[in-house]
């Protein structure tokens, strides 16, 4: 169930919502005149979301890359970074 809290705590309760997103490793959701306004989470939870993110666009590149067929053999590959160490 996510935890929601209204801005008001911001102000009036910075270091609970801190400790809350640092010790669960979820955001919290702050609302703003009864509607959702901001998700706030810790440093650690942004960087690993941000980085799975980043796996997932990779990923997905490589599979628009198989289905296109752009794509080149293992021994081909090493061969190619061999050559580049090599100059």
């Amino acid at each position: 169930m996510p935890t929601i809290r209204p801005s008001a705590d911001l102000r009036n309760s910075y270091n609970e919502i801190s400790e809350f997103c640092h010790k669960y490793s979820e955001p919290v959701f702050i609302t703003r005149n009864g509607k959702g306004d901001l998700a706030v989470m810790s440093i650690e939870a942004y960087e690993a979301l941000k980085g799975r993110l980043e796996l997932y666009t990779l990923l997905e590149k490589g599979l628009q890359d198989d289905r296109s067929e752009n794509v080149i053999s293992f021994s081909e590959g090493l061969d190619n970074i061999r050559k580049e160490i090599n100059g």
